[in-house]
């Protein structure tokens, strides 16, 4: 199945699953490929915190958004990486900081110039794939002088949605690899205290107080059960192939998989909002300062990464 349907000004594209108990996702090129929503039975499983109108005019997050061309934050607004210079105050209208003032989440957050190369139906569902060359975006470029293209495929089947990542080298200098992505997600009619959940990880990043990394990774067992009072914003190493972070409660259970290219994960669950997010990271916060984990890809070369979701009664 696949449809459009109007948020807040922008035309999200939607695809979804056959059958009772499928899901149905919707994107918005217009803004950042951000996942919009996920429905399963009709309601939304997604947080929508301030919505997709302030995520586009304030760069504040929601939904499934994309956060690209580093996850989480760096330490710096000037840096070196691979040779070359970023330097993010040039364009302060790209950057939102943390309250530290660290740049956050990227820069593509609500960014415009997507092209959808596929928007169709599939057998039990339906697939939506759209490119976004950075190169060709005078300020991105200009920020962070590394041309390549990002292609990002979303597809249901069934009960499951899928999103792949791809970012190529289009051009000659090497591109470090830095993205992830955000979910917020949420179980209508069932208080935060009583949900479910799972982290499978055996290996944390420790940070320090700004959320950045200090160097000393430690062995971790996350307590499964009821999330209660707990909260979380806290870097880990992905858990192996197969492992899966899960939200369940109220007859449905969420199962997030790191199916390739991300070796890493923070989880977030914050005291303010009904929220938990399960961040498929392909390189640790603050890696494009540090060196850490970082992955250059040669020119012509590309980084595939790919996470799914699966909606099922709990």
């Amino acid at each position: 199945m696949i449809a459009e349907r109007e948020v807040d000004g922008h035309t999200a594209l939607v695809i979804g699953g056959d059958g009772q108990d499928a899901i149905e996702a919707s994107f918005v090129p217009s803004a950042g490929m951000v996942g919009c929503s996920l429905l399963h039975n009709g309601d939304e499983l997604l947080g929508q915190r301030g919505g997709l109108g302030r995520y586009v005019a304030q760069r504040s997050t929601m939904g499934i958004p994309l956060l690209h061309p580093w996850a989480n934050r760096v330490a710096k607004t000037r840096f070196t990486v691979a040779g070359r210079e970023v330097d993010l105050q040039r364009h302060p209208q790209l950057v939102k900081v943390d309250p530290n003032g660290h740049p956050i989440h990227g820069l593509l957050a609500g960014a415009g110039g997507w092209n959808v190369e596929r928007h169709e139906a599939r057998e039990a569902g339906g697939v939506l794939a759209a490119s976004f060359d950075f190169a060709a975006h005078e300020a991105l470029i200009d920020a962070f002088p590394f041309p390549h293209e990002v292609r990002v495929e979303a597809v249901i089947a069934g009960e499951t949605l899928t999103i792949a990542t791809t970012v190529r080298a289009t051009r000659d200098v090497p591109v470090p690899v830095s993205f992830g992505y955000h979910p917020y997600f949420r179980l209508p009619g069932v208080e935060r205290a009583s949900w479910e959940v799972r982290i499978p990880v055996g290996k944390q990043v420790a940070l320090d107080e700004r959320g950045l990394p200090t160097g000393t990774v430690e062995d971790v067992a996350v307590e499964g059960g009821m999330l209660g009072p707990r909260t979380f914003d806290d870097l880990f190493s992905a858990p192996d192939s197969g492992a899966l972070f899960t939200l369940e409660g109220g007859d449905r259970r969420i199962e997030v998989a790191f199916l390739a290219g991300y070796p890493y994960a923070q989880v977030y669950a914050p005291v303010d909002d009904d929220v938990i997010a399960f961040e498929p990271m392909t390189a640790p916060t603050n890696a494009l300062v540090s060196g850490d984990g970082l992955h250059l890809l040669e020119p012509g070369e590309s980084y595939d990464a790919s996470f799914s979701i699966t909606v099922r009664h709990g």
